[in-house]
This record gives C-alpha cells, structure tokens and sequence, in this order.
C-alpha cells in the first residue's frame, strides 16, 4: 500500500502534448472537397493572368536557358531530341505527362484517406502549401517552357506526333495556364506521392515504384520539352519547403477539449 504521503501522478497527458496521430479522427470528405474546390479556385485566377505574361515568361524562359548552359548543365536539348527519335516511347511520354500527373496524385490522396487516416492531415496539408507555393510561383514569375523556344531547336512533342494532352492544345489550352513552368508541379507532386507511399505503403513492390515515380516523371517531362532542369529543381525544394511546414503546423493541430481537472 502506497504511503499516505506520496505524490498522486496524473494519468491525463498535459494539455499541451501533441495528440498522438492514431487518434486524430479523420477529416469530413465534404471539407476536403471544399478545400480542393477552392485550390483548382485559385488555379483558375492565376490562369487568367497568363496574357499579361508571355512576353516576360518567353524572355525569362531564354534567360535560363542561357544561364544553365554558361554553367554547362543545360542537357534538355539533348534529351528532347533523343527521346523524339523513338516514336512509341515519346507518343507514351506524352500521355505520361498529360495523364499520370493526376491520377498517381488523387489516387495516393484517396489511398491515404481510406487506408491512413492518421497521416492523412499532415500529408495533404504538405501536398497543398507546396501547390500553393507553386500557384504564387506561376503568378509572380511566369516561365514558358522550352518547347516554346523553337529557335534554340526544342521539339514540342505533343505537336510532332499529334497525341493528345498538350497545354498548348485547341483542347486543353482554354484551362491551363501554358506559363506555369516554375516550379514544376509534376515534379512536386510526384515527389510527395513518393514520400507518402514510401513512408506510409507496406508492400516493397509499391515503395520501390514509389521511388523511381519522380525520377521517371523528371525524365518524361525534360524529353517532352515541358520543363527546364531549373523548373524541376525548383519543384524538389518546393516540396520539402512544404513538408517541412506541414509538420511544424502539426504540431498545432487538432488540440482536442479537455475538461479542466477537478
């Protein structure tokens, strides 16, 4: 029997402990679909502004282009041309790029959703700030991409072999914005979609794919002459900028009521 006299310890966590993620309930689906809403909202008003920036987007997309080779790290060129040499596999590249973009993205998202829940917070909270950041990006710093300098020799690929998808096509160009190149928004979200299946996925098959989905998506995207190797830089420190906000923000997060003790 314990002294009379011993302390009494608490067996309720102090009020400024944060709360284990296992217990973090998952979030409505109809306040997710409000905050995607209300992202593709913010796409939309960068978007309108593009006519306002081609002409400093082209300039800006010669300036880089000349910069990377002064340093001689500039091989988009060459990679462009090669990968046009193979049809089969630049006609595959260009669906790539206009197609897996979203569907490795939202289907990651959902997986999180339904399978880890406890993660999912932190995770799409890193997947967003980063989009954000990267919808300031295009609005403050308008970027062509280099198929759009066709004196420096680039191939617009989706042009050459008529497949379907390109942001400068009658189809796709009335709802993207063709300025966006900086920072590259394939290389953000195919590098969160890895971080999250490599930390969170169980089956060594799907970490492995998860590990060379952004390697792969860096390869399509400087072949098809959608992005400077700047762009793609840009994108990886966009990304881990964002995951690294994401866990501090969870820190604050989700502090559930606790009644005061009596």
């Amino acid at each position: 029997m314990p002294h009379p006299t011993a302390p009494i310890h608490e067996t309720t966590a102090p009020a400024d402990r944060p709360v284990p993620a296992t217990r973090r309930p998952r979030p409505a689906w109809w306040a997710e679909l409000l905050l995607a809403g209300a992202g593709y909202a913010l796409y939309t008003v960068s978007r309108n502004a593009v006519p306002d920036h081609r002409a400093a987007a082209l300039r800006r997309a010669q300036e880089i282009l000349d910069a990377e080779r002064s340093l001689h790290l500039s091989f988009e060129l060459a990679v462009n041309h090669a990968a046009d040499h193979v049809t089969w596999l630049i006609t595959g590249m260009n669906y790539y790029y206009a197609t897996l973009h979203f569907i490795v993205t939202i289907g990651a998202l959902l997986w999180l959703y339904a399978r880890r829940p406890e993660h999912f917070r932190e995770a799409r909270t890193a997947l967003y700030a980063a989009t954000a950041a990267a919808l300031a990006g295009f609005y403050l710093y308008a970027l062509a991409p280099p198929r759009f300098l066709a004196g420096e020799g680039f191939i617009d690929t989706v042009v050459v072999h008529h497949t379907w998808g390109s942001w400068a096509s009658s189809s796709v160009d009335t709802v993207s914005n063709q300025y966006a190149a900086m920072p590259s928004v394939h290389i953000v979200w195919s590098t969160w979609c890895a971080v999250v299946l490599y930390r969170y996925a169980r089956s060594r098959a799907v970490r492995t794919a998860a590990v060379c989905y952004p390697v792969a998506t860096l390869v399509v995207i400087l072949s098809t002459a959608n992005h400077f190797e700047a762009d793609a830089v840009a994108g990886l420190l966009t990304i881990a900028a964002a995951f690294a906000a994401a866990r501090w923000a969870a820190r604050f997060s989700f502090r559930p009521f606790r009644a005061p003790l009596a």
